[in-house]
């Protein structure tokens, strides 16, 4: 294929709601991309935590294999950081490059990125992270470049009131607009999700320089743009559970290759794919550790599927709740590993949404050790069905996909409790103490 940039823009706690997968959220430049690329309708993080996820996008490994069982900012670490694929392109001749957030490391050195993109344009705000990208874009490249470039406008501030815009709040219209399906329409949290939606809105203006720098730098033929979010929207039953509303992500890929034409792909894939994906297109022969595989016959159209099942866990977020899970196109099977009577309330970032819900009992909801949902008649995963006799057969059978991945990928849980990383910070389960689980506003902006 030849020179292959690779541009791999992204953003935090955004989920799937953005304009080309149908939401009622006004984001035209991401709507353009999809336009222009190949839209993964069914894509998933493998872990619905901030850090988790990432570390498995970058290296191509689950997060109990890469070791990033928890969050960076407060102690875990990769077992191995020469697997992030910043330094793995730097030892294949590429240029690295990062402007805005990473969430892989306490100390972004590890990271093995060549440059970091501090200065210039914008000064510290979101726009500037678009800015030196920008910035970036417009120089001359002797190599082929790795750029990274990473906004939290959707990642709340910790306070449940404001987003990262740096706007007052209130920030959307609430009075037309409809919560995500998993929360109740009340005024409160009608307001919340409209200020998420204004946060996406400026998100989508910020990627948008980054989209028009590549196009004036004349790269754009030979540059696969990755455009993609964590996990799923931090509001109540969505960020860190392991249902679609906490594991669906955008994907949209536009570049060489095949990723052209406004291609829409329903298959099954996960962020553990894009690793391997990376070094097809790029001609870099695959490391022997990656979990993954390439999405590249899904494009070509040599398959219409590269995977059966996508699986995804939690491990440690604010709190320790190990839970594990595989979906199929037809079933989502969850299982945990310590059963409360109650939700683990730290693992819920602090919001308004999150307060009305304990106004109704929230707090007084018991978890369930299993859960089945049958997806083509209960897409919103509100059913379990996993003591319901007449899905005994396919509760067998995802219990069985799901101790297969566990087995193949050394999955500490089955033998024993997962412990976290020596000093690694983790709150109460009974706790809810939402500063405390938020940490520092922006903590790991590149400054």
């Amino acid at each position: 294929m030849g020179r292959l940039n690779i541009l791999y823009i992204h953003s935090h706690d955004t989920g799937r709601y953005v304009q080309p997968y149908g939401y009622a959220v006004e984001t035209p430049r991401i709507q353009q991309l999809a336009e222009e690329g190949v839209l993964f309708r069914q894509a998933f993080c493998a872990n619905p935590t901030c850090s988790a996820s990432r570390s498995v996008l970058l290296t191509g490994r689950y997060a109990h294999s890469n070791g990033m069982i928890g969050l960076a900012h407060r102690g875990s670490r990769l077992n191995d950081y020469r697997q992030h694929l910043a330094s793995f392109l730097s030892r294949n001749g590429y240029e690295t490059a990062l402007s805005g957030m990473q969430h892989e490391a306490a100390d972004r050195q590890l990271l093995g990125y060549e440059r970091f993109l501090d200065d210039g344009p914008g000064g510290n705000t979101q726009e500037g992270v678009a800015r030196r990208a920008a910035a970036f874009l417009a120089e001359r490249h002797d190599r082929p470049f790795f750029l990274s470039c990473g906004f939290s406008l959707t990642h709340r501030t910790g306070r449940g009131i404001q987003w990262h815009n740096g706007e007052a709040s209130p920030l959307g219209d609430p009075r037309y607009c409809r919560p995500p399906a998993p929360l109740p329409d009340l005024p409160e949290i009608r307001r919340d999700f409209a200020d998420f939606r204004a946060s996406v809105r400026r998100l989508d203006e910020c990627m948008g320089i980054v989209f028009d720098a590549l196009e004036e730098s004349g790269l754009a033929e030979e540059t696969l743009v990755v455009c993609t979010t964590d996990h799923g929207i931090a509001f109540p039953f969505m960020k860190c559970n392991l249902t679609d509303h906490g594991t669906g992500v955008m994907l949209i890929l536009r570049g060489p290759g095949g990723f052209t034409g406004g291609k829409v792909v329903d298959a099954l894939v996960s962020h553990v794919d894009i690793f391997p994906t990376l070094c097809q297109m790029a001609g870099i022969p695959q490391p022997d550790w990656l979990q993954g595989t390439s999405l590249m016959p899904l494009v070509t159209g040599d398959a219409e599927s590269v995977r059966d099942e996508v699986f995804a866990e939690v491990n440690y977020h604010a709190a320790r709740e190990p839970m594990r899970s595989v979906r199929t196109a037809r079933y989502r099977y969850i299982r945990r590993y310590e059963v409360h009577p109650h939700p683990v309330l730290p693992n819920c970032d602090e919001s308004v949404s999150k307060r009305e819900l304990l106004r109704y009992g929230w707090r007084e909801r018991p978890q369930q050790e299993e859960a089945l949902y049958d997806l083509i008649f209960d897409p919103n995963e509100a059913c379990n069905v996993a003591k319901d006799p007449l899905y005994a057969d396919a509760l067998a059978e995802m219990r069985a996909r799901l101790n297969r991945w566990m087995r193949e990928t050394e999955d500490p849980l089955l033998t024993g409790r997962m412990e976290p990383w020596p000093g690694m910070a983790s709150n109460p389960v009974d706790g809810n103490s939402p500063q405390e689980e938020a940490g520092p506003a922006e903590p790991w902006v590149a400054r």
